[in-house]
């Protein structure tokens, strides 16, 4: 299991402690590919409950700047030529999400000592075969926290989480992964680093990197799609048109450019 030893206990930890520890914990919970390189995105942070209840009021703030650390990372990687390998392809560091997920948690059997931080991280939401995550310490400890209660208390925060409006459920080529509509439009396609989309598909470039938007009417939840691709997308069979707006039924199968298929359905 990745530990260090080379920095000894604060007193009281820092957001920028915190950071700096997902950052690590990304890096040593990372799955090479034979194309691509998988980082942890699931990342679950126990703290001693002194330290817990101190940084509460600032839990946003810290979480935001993590994520802008964690993508100023990930995109440093893919700028890097280190990412060529001697006769082979580059490999793209991604994530396996549309984003990261960072929770913080107070260890009430102050197993965390503190100024310490205990962070257990995955891939995705559903674990990996053969993969057994990233727990990492800022001092040279054994994780004090079980998988067990990891995986309570991560149903537990996203049982609190945004409304789901509906699910999309697919396999591209990280695996088969199911992504949570809680917003009244998202896009979908293989995006870029100059293009966010809110749902990313790791896949061939025969899939555009804005292949296909849907929109939902908060008035009736509705759902419609558009298609914005050039190598078209397909409704329960039926091509659609391009950039012509149409209602999608709560259970659906959109094909994206006879690539991969999307399972959606509406939740109400």
């Amino acid at each position: 299991m990745p530990q260090t030893g080379t920095r000894l206990p604060q007193t009281r930890i820092s957001g920028q402690t915190i950071i700096n520890e997902l950052i690590r914990n990304m890096e040593l919970g990372r799955l090479e590919l034979g194309y691509s390189i998988l980082l942890p995105c699931i990342f679950s942070v126990y703290l001693h409950p002194d330290d817990h209840a101190r940084l509460a009021g600032v839990e946003g703030l810290i979480k935001e700047d993590a994520k802008r650390a964690l993508n100023a990372r990930l995109a440093e990687w893919n700028g890097k030529s280190a990412l060529f390998r001697r006769g082979g392809p580059r490999k793209t560091c991604k994530i396996a999400r549309e984003d990261w997920w960072i929770e913080f948690f107070a260890d009430p059997e102050s197993a965390v000592p503190a100024g310490d931080v205990e962070i257990h991280s995955e891939l995705n939401d559903v674990s990996q075969p053969g993969y057994r995550g990233a727990k990492t310490t800022l001092i040279d400890r054994e994780p004090s926290v079980t998988s067990a209660r990891v995986a309570r208390d991560r149903a537990t925060t996203r049982a609190n989480s945004d409304k789901v409006f509906a699910e999309i459920r697919y396999q591209d080529d990280s695996g088969p992964q199911t992504y949570f509509v809680t917003q009244n439009e998202i896009v979908i396609g293989r995006g870029g680093e100059d293009l966010w989309v809110d749902l990313p598909l790791y896949t061939t470039e025969e899939v555009s990197r804005e292949h296909l938007q849907l929109r939902r009417n908060p008035a009736n939840g509705r759902f419609t799609i558009v298609d914005r691709s050039r190598n078209g997308t397909w409704l329960n069979g039926r091509r659609l048109a391009r950039g012509i707006e149409q209602d999608i039924p709560d259970r659906s199968e959109i094909g994206i450019a006879e690539v991969l298929v999307l399972t959606f359905q509406a939740r109400r």
